[in-house]
């Protein structure tokens, strides 16, 4: 192939070839022979290069000055005007085009040579745009429509209806731009045209082309260029496409002997081929310098390293790509009135395979360069949004509107699923309400669900109109992928709720997640964040007072939760709620009852033997209930089968009864912490403590009450070793009561020697007061645990 160096690139601009040189006839690298090449010798001087040349390099960036063309050699020094192809005397070598290649893979570089930086300046020179813009996207898309009908193939015949050009290129501001221009883009079709038919040097030419575009921007020098290139690219292939059906274009393509070239499509296969890739390789170049003259200006600047570098090397890009619309014009001229002989010639196809290999290089970069830089300005923008939802939340608003919207249908008209009618709606069905906002993941438990929706029920139940809406947001972890199986949990999930629902996790907004995380300190464990009809935050997390109070605690607000306080205090009811109606008679009646739990199945045995034999001398009627453990449910299980089995004593058969049981304990502690109670200071906060404490230990515990009056509570070990000597205070019962007579001969029993451990729910960075221990009242330590499961 005329002009192609023994790495496969193309010719270094403002050079020639020596073997182009050396064959009289021969053009400059930039082009194939025209019609009428009768030298065989033509294509057997395809891959000679100079032994003294330097090759051209691929995408390696070492001149940030020069953002160089690549190859660029000393005479590139020559004004562009004078830069012609005279002959050189060299000594030729023979390289084959796969050797080539090969070479043209090796520790590429773009910049090789000082004297790049005389040709870089030249070229920045022409560069005087006089703040004309055009639209440079819109036209780029009319000249890819162009490119793309007139793909090169095998003739087809016309399509038996018209095909609509995209509605955006007839524009009125587009059809405007285009009317302005039809000068330019006629002026440069004609001097391509011109001087690849002249066999002018290709760097000449396109120097040419870069003095015509002096007054433009890159990107605008980059789309007139292929604009004028697609005009009479589109008409060559129109004439071809049409030459069998249309009589007008059957004659003009017999004058330019158009069709020879189409009964030799196979024989031109590998030109066409390559000419095809090096227009998608220039398309995909000219498409990254538009997006990077399209990023916002409000978070990228010049100065940006990213950025800085990208508009260096842009217009090292505008060269290859008007370089190559030469090429691609001169090997269109070539075609017509090619004779037989020359028809099946493949060495025309190097020279635009070296040219799309470089631009391929060029697209390569610039890409990783536009992922740096949307990837900045996506994280700039994260900011914004986070800063923005911060202040939205410390402004006064008339209705709850912004803050929604800004939280659950930034993209979204329809975010919502009512969970009544299955259907799609809007943000505005919650104006104006009490909102709370059910935040969790995808692992919320049967048995937390069940109670939810309980509550939720009870609180509407024969209401025409709820007073308060709930929207579930399910949060989900953007780190790993969104497959089908997540899909089918969180449609079963979304399909049992009665309440809202967003419609997809995707439509959480990444600022609106960092704001879950990082205000409202979700970790995993569900809230229930609730908003008055204005928006304002009035309680960070009714769902403690959910469980505590159910739908007694409504309208969720924290003085609500406050309130309920304040009229409470710790009692065997209280602790058992609603849980066991019949152990609430039990206590209303006055009776003695017993509530124990654990999983270690010796104690358990150990502890109801020794609770039974005292209640039989004693002489009073005792009640005694299994309530399990908050965690080791297979344990739990194991140890009921035993009780049943043995008749031990009575126990909760329903899971979901344990479960909230300990769920009310762990929701009591959440309360208080959230108004800033503490151990010492608070009795139920201290009592409630314990019982977790009772809970994290590795035997049981046990709580003996008589109706609402009296209370003692021990650990199993304590509890077992103080029931075994009932001789030594069985006189005490009859004056004291068995519950004062046992708390009495409990004291005695307190060792120095004990080792307690409590495992807290939730965030453990939340936890700035000091747990003492329940046993003998000193500071704990404090560690963390990691724990995946309850099982």
């Amino acid at each position: 192939m005329a002009g192609l160096t023994s790495t496969g690139n193309p010719p270094l601009p403002g050079s020639t070839p020596p073997a182009t040189a050396a064959m009289p006839g021969l053009t400059s690298a930039a082009r194939s022979p025209l019609a009428g090449l009768t030298s065989p010798a033509t294509a057997a001087m395809a891959g000679f290069t100079s032994t003294a040349r330097a090759p051209l390099l691929g995408l390696g960036l070492t001149s940030p000055a020069a953002s160089a063309m690549a190859g660029l050699t000393s005479t590139a020094a020559v004004p562009a005007a004078t830069l012609t192809s005279a002959p050189i005397t060299t000594t030729a070598v023979a390289v084959p085009p796969k050797l080539q290649l090969i070479r043209s893979d090796r520790g590429a570089h773009l910049f090789s040579s000082s004297d790049d930086k005389a040709v870089m300046k030249q070229i920045l020179a022409t560069h005087s745009p006089d703040g004309r813009d055009i639209d440079a996207r819109s036209l780029l898309r009319l000249v890819e429509d162009i490119l793309q009908r007139a793909t090169p193939t095998v003739v087809v015949t016309p399509q038996t209806h018209l095909e609509l050009l995209d509605d955006g290129v007839h524009h009125i501001d587009v059809v405007g731009m285009l009317e302005a221009l039809a000068h330019t883009i006629h002026r440069i079709s004609c001097e391509i045209t011109c001087k690849c038919s002249g066999g002018g040097d290709a760097h000449a030419t396109t120097m040419v082309l870069f003095n015509a575009l002096s007054s433009y921007t890159w990107d605008a020098k980059v789309v007139i260029s292929l604009a004028a290139f697609a005009v009479s690219y589109g008409e060559f292939w129109l004439t071809a496409q049409l030459h069998t059906v249309n009589p007008l274009a059957k004659s003009v393509a017999l004058l330019k002997q158009l069709p020879d070239i189409l009964e030799n499509t196979d024989a031109l296969k590998p030109r066409f081929d390559a000419l095809n890739n090096l227009i998608k390789a220039m398309l995909d170049v000219t498409k990254c310098i538009i997006q990077f003259k399209d990023l916002p200006s409000d978070y990228i600047s010049p100065e940006i390293p990213d950025m800085a570098n990208a508009l260096t090397h842009i217009p090292t890009a505008v060269y290859w790509i008007i370089r190559s619309v030469i090429a691609c014009a001169s090997q269109m001229i070539s075609l017509i009135g090619l004779g037989h002989e020359h028809i099946s010639a493949t060495t025309e196809a190097w020279e635009l395979s070296s040219l799309a290999h470089k631009l391929r290089n060029i697209h390569e970069h610039f890409m990783k360069q536009l992922e740096l830089l949307y990837r900045y300005i996506g994280e700039k923008k994260h900011v914004e949004a986070f800063q923005t939802l911060v202040r939205l939340f410390e402004m006064v608003h008339i209705d709850n509107m912004k803050i929604l919207k800004a939280l659950i249908s930034s993209k979204d008209e329809l975010p919502l699923l009512d969970g009544a009618t299955k259907k799609r709606a809007s943000v505005d069905v919650l104006r104006r309400k009490i909102v709370i906002l059910f935040v969790s993941d995808l692992d919320i438990s049967a048995e937390e669900l069940f109670v939810l929706i309980q509550i939720y029920s009870d609180t509407h139940q024969g209401k025409n109109e709820r007073s308060y809406e709930v929207v579930w947001l399910p949060v989900t972890d953007r780190h790993f992928p969104w497959d089908s199986a997540k899909e089918e949990t969180f449609n079963r999930m979304a399909s049992t709720m009665p309440w809202y629902s967003l419609r997809h996790p995707s439509l959480l907004e990444p600022a609106v997640l960092r704001y879950l995380r990082e205000i409202w300190h979700f970790d995993k464990r569900p809230l229930m964040v609730v908003l008055d009809p204005q928006g304002k935050v009035v309680c960070p997390n009714a769902l403690h007072m959910m469980w505590i109070w159910g739908s007694l605690a409504f309208p969720f607000t924290s003085n609500r939760e406050e309130a309920l306080w304040k009229n409470e205090t710790w009692r065997l009811e209280f602790l058992v709620d609603e849980i066991d109606p019949a152990l609430l008679g039990w206590i209303q009646e006055g009776r003695h009852v017993c509530l124990y739990g654990g999983d270690n199945i010796e104690w358990i045995r150990q502890f109801t033997t020794a609770m039974r034999k005292v209640s039989q001398e004693a002489r009073v009627p005792l009640e005694m209930v299994y309530v399990g453990k908050s965690i080791s449910k297979d344990r739990q299980k194991r140890a009921i089968a035993a009780i049943e089995k043995e008749k031990l004593s009575r126990y909760w058969q329903d899971p979901v009864m344990v479960w909230f049981f300990w769920v009310r304990l762990e929701s009591m502690w959440h309360s208080k912490l959230q108004h800033g109670r503490t151990v010492e200071e608070d009795e139920i906060m201290r009592e409630v403590v314990t019982m977790l404490t009772f809970d994290s230990g590795d035997e049981g515990w046990a709580v003996l009450s008589r109706g609402s009056l009296e209370m003692v509570k021990a650990p199993g070990r304590k509890m077992v070793e103080c029931l075994g000597q009932f001789d030594s205070w069985k006189g005490n019962v009859e004056t004291e009561g068995l519950v004062q007579a046992l708390k009495n001969a409990l004291i005695p029993f307190k060792t120095a020697e004990h080792c307690n451990r409590l495992i807290l729910p939730g965030d453990i960075g939340r936890i700035t007061e000091q747990v003492v221990c329940a046993e003998c009242g000193r500071p704990m330590d404090k560690f963390v645990l990691y724990r995946c499961c309850n099982d």
